[in-house]
Parts: structure tokens; C-alpha cells; sequence
């Protein structure tokens, strides 16, 4: 097992290469960062071997981000941190792991992926690029991403109220489309 003995930079390595050798057998040229960005993902979360002083239980899995913000947060308030290993996650296990469930179930298994997030009330914050492409917002990459981020919306509280004028306006569109 090559994540175990030589760990996951050499693990990713290795599937980069086997899978570009299978596109480059059929003459197809794939730049390897499209291939690395899908093994990042595959290798994104880590099994809680001890919970040390952590939040963690021991045999749970966790994105590495939490993993080492958490770990980070220990070791300031002097505790021990936890430990954990690398996972390899199937490609469809991997997607379907995203924080966002919109992302999830754009990929496979929809129905089960909604109505678990139903189930469990679960909101997304929309934060990826698949999630804002498919309730169609702007997508947060490129130059004005930053200012975007950074744009408050505060929810609206009330319904807006048709002005009198407004309702009769309506009114006329719906009568004069039915002649």
C-alpha cells in the first residue's frame, strides 16, 4: 500500500502517472494539474487514530483542513494534539464527501444526497465553483472575486407590497393578454 509505506505525495504522484499513461495510450494530452486537483480531493480527509486533546472521536473521518485548525487550536492552548492518517477516498466517495450537498448531488445519487440534507436541515453556504454554477451565481474565482466576497446582503424581512398604481398595471397585462 503505497499511502501507508511511502505516504500521500508519492501516493498522489503514482495515480497522476497511472492515469496519465491510460490517456496518453489513447492519444489524449491532459495537463496533470486536472488529474492532481481530482487527487487532492481523493486524499482530503484523515482518520482520527488518538484524539490527544481534540474534539475528535478516535475512528472518525475529517477534512484535513478541520483536522489541522483544530490541531492548531490545541497546540495554542498547550494540549496535546490529535493524530491522524491520511484516507483514500474512491472518486465517488470523494465527491460525494463535499461540504456542499448541492455539489454532492450534482454528481451521483441525487435523491439519497437530498434528502439526507433535508432530513438533517442542512443549508449550503454555496462556496464552491460547482455549487455557484448551478444556482447560477457569480463564481467565486477570478479579479473581482475579492470585492464580491466581501459585498454584504442582508435578507428581506417582509414582502415588498404592490402599490395600487402597481396592481393595476397587473391587472392590465393579464387582461390585455387574454384577448
Amino acid at each position: 500500500d503505497i499511502l501507508s509505506v511511502l505516504g500521500p505525495r508519492e501516493l498522489q504522484k503514482y495515480l497522476v502517472d497511472e492515469v496519465q499513461e491510460v490517456y496518453r495510450l489513447q492519444g489524449v494530452v491532459i495537463n496533470d494539474k486536472h488529474v492532481e486537483v481530482i487527487t487532492r480531493q481523493m486524499l482530503k480527509k484523515v482518520r482520527i487514530e488518538d484524539a490527544g486533546d481534540s474534539s475528535f472521536l478516535p475512528g472518525t473521518q475529517v477534512n484535513k483542513s478541520v483536522f489541522d485548525d483544530e490541531n492548531e487550536r490545541v497546540l495554542s492552548e498547550g494540549g496535546q494534539p490529535a493524530l491522524g492518517k491520511p484516507v483514500l477516498l474512491g472518486i465517488t466517495k470523494a465527491s460525494l464527501s463535499t461540504d456542499s450537498f448541492i455539489s454532492g448531488a450534482s454528481f451521483q445519487e441525487t435523491t439519497r444526497v437530498l434528502t439526507e440534507a433535508a432530513i438533517n436541515g442542512r443549508t449550503d453556504d454555496l462556496r464552491g465553483l460547482k455549487e455557484n454554477v448551478i444556482v447560477g451565481r457569480l463564481i467565486p474565482a477570478g479579479t473581482g472575486w475579492g470585492a464580491y466576497r466581501e459585498t454584504f446582503v442582508p435578507k428581506r424581512t417582509e414582502d415588498v407590497a404592490l402599490t395600487s398604481e402597481s396592481q393595476s398595471n397587473l391587472n392590465k397585462v393579464h387582461l390585455s393578454s387574454n384577448k
